[in-house]
């Protein structure tokens, strides 16, 4: 993959989520902003959830409050370089947790 490769695929996961974070009509308030290729996801508890690009290494990486993962695109979907897990699962996962409002993505 080359750098223009990974922008096009990073930015498609980026408006993704904040696609599905503007139609969540659930209880929990949760604040999106990005800034520079740095998504964050603010919630009422203070806690928050970082989703960055790492350009030289192609990678996506998320920091959540239960740790930091860093994610590589295989066969069509991000995927966890140590569990083996998809991002949007994971990211769910922490945004369900953080939150504490079941959180999915379709």
């Amino acid at each position: 993959m080359n750098d223009s490769e990974f922008h096009q695929l990073a930015d498609q996961l980026i408006l993704y989520i904040e696609g599905q974070l503007d139609n969540y009509d659930g209880n929990a308030d949760i604040d999106c902003e990005t800034n520079g290729g740095v998504m964050t996801l603010s919630f009422d508890n203070d806690s928050k959830i970082i989703i960055n690009r790492q350009e030289p290494f192609h990678q996506i990486w998320l920091a959540t409050k239960g740790g930091g993962y860093h994610f590589d695109y295989k066969e069509g979907q991000w995927i966890c370089d140590r569990s083996g897990d998809n991002f949007l699962t994971m990211l769910a996962y922490a945004i369900t947790e953080q939150s504490g409002e079941q959180f999915s993505f379709p």
